[in-house]
């Protein structure tokens, strides 16, 4: 395998958290005072980067910190509803006996993850960069390549948005797109 270090982000990659997203949205937007998301205005935002998400909300950036800390609230909260995507654990098991380390970057908790993956999978992890802002996950990308001693070239990062490719692309990781 040419990929010797797979970093995978976790909402919409791992797990499907889509649905809960939108729902979330809409709750921190009755709270916050921004626009919600719209049934018929969701396929078009799956294309959205995440600037162009919080432009067509109209969220305000110094409301960031507050909504971030009650999103992560209350993922902690939903968290029985979201779950892995179908064979992840199969996927996840099969890299790491073929000798792939694997590693998580996202903006969501590291308790989140674990808890999404279950305790077996979530083993099968060795770097977890978890937390990053919106836009940091450029940072954490760099931060998983130092600790494993990969160069960019050796590693791939598994994603499904724009601000996914941006930071692989700021770190020269090839990257992969989920559907």
């Amino acid at each position: 395998m040419r990929y010797k270090l797979v970093m995978f982000d976790f909402d919409g990659t791992l797990a499907d958290t889509l649905p809960w997203f939108f729902s979330a949205v809409n709750r921190m937007a009755d709270k916050h005072g921004f626009n919600r998301i719209e049934t018929a205005d969701v396929e078009t935002l799956r294309g959205y980067s995440a600037r162009q998400l919080v432009e067509h909300l109209g969220v305000p950036a110094w409301k960031f910190p507050r909504i971030g800390i009650d999103i992560r609230r209350l993922t902690a909260e939903d968290i029985q509803q979201i779950c892995p995507f179908e064979g992840i654990g199969e996927m996840l098991r099969g890299l790491s006996d073929r000798g792939v380390v694997l590693a998580v970057v996202t903006s969501n908790t590291y308790d989140n993850v674990r808890h999404v993956l279950g305790a077996e999978h979530a083993t099968l992890i060795r770097y977890y960069e978890c937390g990053t802002s919106l836009f940091g996950k450029r940072g954490k990308l760099r931060s998983v390549l130092k600790k494993s001693g990969f160069r960019p070239s050796r590693a791939i990062f598994i994603g499904g948005e724009i601000r996914d490719i941006e930071a692989a692309r700021a770190e020269d990781v090839p990257f992969g797109a989920v559907a």
